[in-house]
């Protein structure tokens, strides 16, 4: 089943009235069964160029096709070449259109680029039905302007998932510096004890060092007075001796 499109009366495109594709084929064989061959070869050239232009609009505007309780629907953009008040009747309806939206006025908005394409297609159909290689060349402009702005809307898409992606990351590495932080902080912390526990070690065995220290000079003062001592007495015993000789 054929999605149904915009109706019509929601676009600033000018369509024809919907027709019945079967009914029509239909009859379009008949009637052509009925004509003699004679008949056929004498098509005007008026009849000829206006099936070219709606071939043409068919082209730049496809049909709008829908099925519709089991039967198809086709809906062609207008042949009738626009008058001076539809013009103007266009640009008042692209206005009221813009307002009723409330599309923004400045800045991207999908609102307004909407309504800005369907004008410049009803555009195109006015200028198609007068000329229609200014209708073509105008085709031209229309699809590399929206060529354009999907490129720009894919270079958008690109940066911002390159934006997230860059930012993701930067999150990641900062996660992961300040778990370094935090790791480098316990470090510090964990030699800050052990320094805190070598001075400790180190003034026990400063006072250790100092006990042993005096220990030592009050033993080697003991020993220089038990010398002197033990040197005076040997002195006095041999004077006792040497004295009764005389």
């Amino acid at each position: 089943m054929a999605e149904r499109i915009i109706p019509s009366s929601n676009t600033l495109v000018k369509y024809e009235n919907p027709t019945l594709v079967t009914k029509h084929e239909e009859r379009k064989k008949e009637k052509g069964r009925d004509e003699s061959p004679t008949k056929g070869k004498a098509v005007s050239a008026g009849t000829d160029a206006k099936r070219e232009t709606e071939e043409i609009l068919n082209t730049i505007l496809p049909p709008l096709e829908w099925e519709e309780d089991g039967q198809m629907w086709r809906q062609q953009v207008s042949t009738n070449p626009a008058t001076r008040l539809e013009v103007v009747n266009l640009q008042e309806q692209l206005d009221m259109r813009l307002q009723q939206r409330q599309a923004r006025e400045t800045g991207i908005c999908p609102v307004r680029r909407e309504l800005y394409t369907q004008c410049f297609d009803e555009i195109i159909r006015q200028v198609t039905i007068n000329c229609a290689e200014r209708g073509l060349l105008l085709l031209r402009v229309r699809d590399e302007m929206r060529m354009t702005i999907e490129a720009y809307q894919a270079l958008y898409c690109s940066s911002i998932a390159f934006g997230m992606r860059k930012a993701l990351q930067a999150e990641q590495g900062k996660s992961d510096l300040e778990a370094q932080v935090e790791q480098l902080k316990n470090e510090k912390l964990e030699l800050e004890h052990q320094i805190v526990e070598l001075k400790q070690r180190a003034e026990q065995a400063d006072r250790r060092a100092a006990e042993t220290r005096m220990a030592e000079e009050r033993k080697h003062t003991e020993e220089i007075a038990f010398l002197k001592k033990t040197n005076m007495q040997l002195k006095t015993q041999l004077e006792g001796i040497i004295a009764p000789k005389k």
